[in-house]
């Protein structure tokens, strides 16, 4: 894979914004805001007589399906997420700018936030270790911190990606989502088939990646030259086959377990969060101008990937502080789903979303730092790419412990070196290499 082997070339855009889409923005603000408040809610502590156990709450229960359909909104982030790196790769190349020199941005707004986490989690884990709590709890909350991973891995692989499936995406629009679309849907069938759940594992690229292109037809204004009665068919006939394959039995309504592995049932997802976000847009822009809608998106949109990637670990202490606090009191928890639990939810959900965002404060510049001066070397830079993504899937597949955040930390360390110039000055604005 060479990352920045893309054509100079690319077909007509239309006239760019004066100013950001704030909008836009602003349904990305939402889409992590939904995030956290789904982890938040499906993380459950009880005690058991062997001690503190951290488990899912949602397992088993009804409530996970309906929640899920409001807030699985991974399709759309991803949309977005091509929408807008579309545009800022489109914007770097008018200014001069290469391919290597997006991935290289884009490797470092997305991995130097993450350095610091996992070094963070690893230190965690190894002062847990020493003050003598149970290998199995450690073991978990390792495990827990780590699942949430998957999006830094596959949104990493799909922006490193971008330049190449932009230039795919210039040539051959329909072509090449179609191929990626097909491609997921014989993954899933395959699946099926031989009852290998593992080959799911492919569609982190297929299924990811065809939403990520279909990001690129909002942002070529493809879709919105579309009639309002297209688009509402559109969204009409992806509904009727989503819940057609729901009857059928051949994906789970419960759009949470569609996403591990990813399933094609996502593409239909990801189509009607698009043609909501088409046909609302002018509306969702005039709306994000007004002082609170605007002061919460400018929050979140400047420390996106750091909201993410400590919204797990804050969740992980707030389960510890809790276990620790009845273990010392007596006071009995409440049971997972009962009257008890749900009435407390209120207040751990706020907890939740405070401490995420006082945590995002404190670590914003690891987000928001000026990328250093990107190399001009295709090689280093597929390679950087390369090793990050080892480091982040080898946590995904062997779990955090300290010895793999270790090893981590050095990977995704060697990463950013691979990706900027033995020099560091500034080069781009912090602009440039926004999230999205």
């Amino acid at each position: 894979m060479t990352i920045a082997l893309a054509p100079r070339t690319a077909a007509p855009t239309p006239p760019p914004r004066a100013q950001r889409d704030t909008g836009i923005d602003f349904v990305r603000a939402l889409c992590v805001l939904g995030v956290v408040l789904l982890h938040s809610i499906m993380v459950g502590v009880t005690l058991t007589p062997s001690g503190p156990a951290f488990t899912n709450a949602s397992d088993g229960t009804w409530w996970i399906t309906p929640l899920s359909w409001v807030l699985q909104v991974m399709p759309l982030f991803f949309v977005i997420g091509g929408f807008s790196g579309l545009l800022a790769y489109r914007r770097l190349r008018s200014r001069g700018g290469t391919a290597t020199s997006f991935v290289a941005g884009r490797l470092h707004r997305l991995l130097r936030p993450a350095l610091l986490t996992i070094g963070v989690v690893g230190v965690a884990l190894a002062v847990l270790t020493v003050v003598g709590l149970p290998a199995d709890i450690i073991a978990t909350a390792g495990f827990r911190y780590g699942q949430p991973l998957w999006f830094l891995g596959v949104f990493v692989l799909c922006q490193a990606l971008l330049p190449l499936l932009a230039a795919a995406h210039d040539r051959a629009p329909l072509r090449t989502i179609g191929a990626l679309a097909l491609a997921s849907v014989v993954v899933d069938a395959a699946r099926a088939a031989s009852g290998f759940d593992g080959l799911g594992f492919l569609n982190l690229a297929f299924v990811w990646m065809t939403l990520q292109q279909l990001g690129f037809f909002l942002a070529d204004g493809r879709i919105a030259a579309l009639s309002r009665r297209t688009r509402l068919l559109a969204m009409g006939g992806a509904t009727l086959l989503l819940a057609l394959t729901f009857l059928t039995g051949v994906y789970s309504p419960d759009l949470i377990a569609n996403i591990n592995p990813p399933t094609a049932a996502l593409l239909l997802v990801g189509v009607i969060h698009t043609g909501a976000l088409s046909l609302n847009r002018e509306r969702l822009e005039r709306f994000s101008r007004h002082p609170q809608p605007a002061a919460f998106t400018n929050f979140v949109t400047r420390r996106a990937m750091t909201i993410y990637l400590w919204h797990m670990p804050v969740l992980l202490a707030m389960a510890g502080v809790t276990a620790t606090f009845a273990l010392l009191t007596g006071i009995a928890l409440p049971a997972l789903d009962s009257v008890g639990w749900w009435a407390g939810r209120p207040l751990w959900l706020a907890s939740a979303l405070a401490l995420t965002a006082f945590a995002s404060v404190a670590f914003t510049r690891f987000e928001t730092q000026a990328a250093p001066e990107a190399t001009t070397s295709a090689a280093r830079v597929t390679l950087g790419a390369l090793t990050g993504l080892i480091g982040i899937v080898m946590l995904l597949a062997l779990g955090t412990s300290v010895a793999t955040a270790i090893i981590a930390v050095v990977l995704v360390a060697g990463s950013l070196r691979l990706a900027r110039q033995a020099t560091t000055a500034p080069l781009q604005s912090r602009a440039t290499y926004a999230i999205a």
